[in-house]
């Protein structure tokens, strides 16, 4: 038997269209699932030949995630939803999250669409007796200069992991959650093109080097195959040491 065949499973990937999210969607799809991803672009074509965006063999449906009217209204990509991965994601520099439109915008991404996401798809969860894996990061840990809501939204995560988990374990379904330090991705892009950034956040990883999108979706394959069935509840931190 192997463990992390998923042929014949669902997977819907939020956020799947680029970075992390395309890295787990595209994990999932080599071992053999059926995964659908929703991103913020008209259709999948705009994503061609950019950088960490690759959406071969791939379902897509545009959808606002910071719109709550735009989750209820998407349609379900399956009946029954054996994954579901939160990987949307937004983060604004330049103070702007410390005004109530920024501070209100990143948190309905970050937070508020996971809870929103999770509840409309729940039944086809309980379907399934499925996996809910939510991507936060280790600013839910520390303080993240200059990004409060970024920071307060990704804490929230981790605690929404918890009580989804505690709530839903019953109905059969997991819920955990993976905290990725840097990975070189377009969101993180105004720390890796800027020498001196990098080099100061790369010294401080004991490992001596960035994670990548393949090693998130390591875990969250984990996370999702009968490897990881008595874990509830809980977010993985994956930093190469960073939080030591």
């Amino acid at each position: 038997m192997n463990e992390l065949d998923f042929t014949g499973r669902n997977v819907l990937v939020i956020g799947g269209s680029s970075g992390i999210g395309n890295g787990i969607a595209r994990g999932f799809l080599a071992r053999g699932a059926t995964v659908h991803v929703w991103g913020t672009r008209a259709a999948a074509a705009d994503y061609a030949g950019e950088e960490g965006s690759d959406l071969t063999g791939l379902g897509y449906t545009q959808v606002d995630v910071a719109d709550a009217e735009a989750i209820a209204a998407a349609p379900a990509p399956f009946e029954a939803i054996d994954v579901l991965v939160h990987s949307q994601g937004t983060v604004l520099y330049r103070r702007k999250e410390f005004e109530p439109e920024g501070w209100n915008k990143v948190m309905a991404v970050n937070v508020g669409s996971v809870m929103q996401i999770s509840v409309r798809f729940h039944d086809h969860l309980v379907a399934a007796r499925g996996s809910v894996i939510v991507v936060s990061s280790i600013g839910a840990f520390r303080a993240t200069m200059g990004n409060p809501a970024y920071a307060a939204s990704k804490a929230g995560a981790v605690s929404l992991v918890k009580t989804l988990a505690q709530a839903w374990a019953g109905a059969g379904i997991r819920v955990n959650g993976i905290a990725p330090s840097l990975v070189d991705t377009k969101m993180t892009k105004v720390t890796m093109d800027n020498a001196e950034r990098r080099d100061r956040a790369l010294a401080k990883i004991p490992l001596g080097r960035f994670g990548t999108v393949e090693e998130m979706a390591g875990v969250a394959l984990f996370l999702a195959s009968p490897l990881s069935s008595y874990i509830c509840g809980q977010t993985i931190v994956v930093d190469g040491g960073l939080t030591l």
